[in-house]
């Protein structure tokens, strides 16, 4: 059976939460209706919904999560999968529902922002048994699938080192983690679990290694109010040095509609209007309007974590804000070889022979949200769908165990930041290991 030959049925497909992420991976499913379908969302704003709906004829609304699961429930409505793609802090129970309900389920990362949450979830998920996804769309690139084959292959021999670079960009950083969703801990998440989330998961992906232990430093090193130049005032459209400010909203949202572009990500996030005027409207009164030295954020604006991994190997990652928004940097130091990965590009090379081959991946779309993240979007959402129609888990590639284990090394991560100590990473084998923090005085004393 097949889509092609019309005797498989789409996948019916109902979202919770109808923001960026539901509205990224519709995207694929609007361009594939033959294999996948809206039939029905839910989400408080109205206009979010009016939009996430666009193209797909009949689909029945809500503005609560739970009154669309109870339709579910008592088949007022037929599913066969559920996208949670509501913020960070709102997964937990939507994804219980929807486990309860037996239903196939695409969560958005982070999975949750405690140990607790996730390994809530996850168990929700062992026992009911369904078919589980997680949206950590960089294990769905093609430059991931390129990674993996020359690690694979054995060209580089043994990983010893790993070092990876996650550049957020200065107007992203603003954006979304200063201005936007994700700027305040309370409200959303630490930075690392919200956006680096998806490079540590990653890490473990392309090596095929589990995290051991790990110590991490970093802070917020500027964007605060102590840092803001003379004169700065508290919105970027009435202050006097917005034309000299790199972090200017008008740069980020307005120069580029005035330069002849459309109203695209991030400037979609800014207003649920469509014109120049709503955009100007919203920075005048909005969050977005607001200058980078007087928010209320506190998450990180530079993280760096030392990795141990539990065959010996040693890595590090870094996330920066003060830097061009570009894609991953990763560097691979193996027994026989070396690879280089700017997220398109892949450069291997070989001690033996001398040979350096650089493999072009011709990534779909840019390395952001904006752009699909190089085709992880679809990979993922394409996977999951041909996953829920042909009963087949294997097509997922982030599942429930891989997931657990990577959040645990993210929170582990963040306490090792706060308290200034190695943190050993618990297994998901064992999830009764002590989350205790402290030094293996042992393997310091051996090393």
């Amino acid at each position: 059976m097949s889509w092609a030959d019309g005797t498989r049925q789409p996948v019916r497909l109902a979202v919770l939460g109808a923001g960026n992420r539901g509205s990224a991976y519709l995207s694929w499913v609007r361009e594939h209706q033959d294999r996948a379908t809206l039939v029905a969302v839910a989400d408080p704003a109205a206009g979010a919904r009016e939009r996430i709906r666009d193209g797909f004829g009949s689909v029945a609304e809500f503005d609560d999560w739970r009154e669309l699961m109870s339709a579910i429930r008592h088949g007022v409505i037929e599913a066969d999968a559920v996208l949670v793609t509501t913020q960070d802090r709102d997964h937990v129970e939507p994804c219980l529902a929807v486990a309860d309900a037996g239903l196939a389920l695409l969560a958005e990362k982070p999975l949750g922002v405690t140990r607790e949450e996730c390994e809530r979830i996850v168990e929700a998920v062992r026992q009911s048994g369904i078919l589980f996804a997680v949206g950590h769309v960089m294990r769905y690139t093609p430059y991931t699938d390129a990674v993996r084959d020359v690690v694979r292959s054995g060209r580089i021999g043994r990983i010893i080192t790993v070092h990876h670079l996650e550049p957020v960009g200065w107007w992203h950083a603003a954006h979304s983690y200063v201005r936007g969703n994700w700027r305040n801990t309370a409200e959303s998440s630490p930075m690392l679990l919200a956006k680096s989330s998806h490079d540590i998961d990653w890490i473990t992906y392309v090596t095929g290694k589990r995290i051991a232990s790990v110590a991490s430093f970093g802070g917020r090193a500027h964007f605060r109010s102590d840092q803001a130049p003379a004169k700065a005032g508290p919105r970027c459209l009435s202050c006097v040095i917005e034309p000299d400010c790199p972090y200017s909203a008008k740069k980020i949202y307005l120069d580029p509609l005035d330069n002849g572009g459309v109203l695209s990500w991030p400037a979609s996030v800014v207003t649920e209007g469509g014109s120049r005027a709503d955009v100007i409207e919203a920075l005048v009164n909005g969050p977005y309007g607001r200058c980078v030295y007087h928010c209320d954020n506190d998450v990180v604006d530079h993280q760096v974590v030392s990795l141990q991994f539990d065959d010996g190997t040693a890595g590090s990652f870094t996330m920066t804000a003060f830097s061009e928004h570009a894609g991953r940097r990763t560097q691979l130091f193996g027994t026989h070889g070396s690879l280089d990965g700017d997220g398109r590009t892949v450069e291997v090379y070989e001690f033996a022979t001398g040979l350096r081959e650089r493999i072009d991946t011709a990534a779909a779309g840019a390395h952001d949200a904006g752009g699909g993240h190089g085709g992880g979007d679809a990979g993922l959402i394409a996977a999951f769908v041909g996953a829920v129609a042909a009963g087949d888990p294997s097509l997922i590639r982030s599942g429930a165990d891989e997931t657990l284990a990577s959040h645990l090394s993210v929170f582990a991560a963040e306490e090792s930041r706060l308290s200034a100590t190695v943190v050993d990473v618990p297994s998901t084998s064992d999830p009764d290991q002590s989350h205790a923090v402290r030094f293996d005085n042992q393997r310091r004393e051996s090393a």
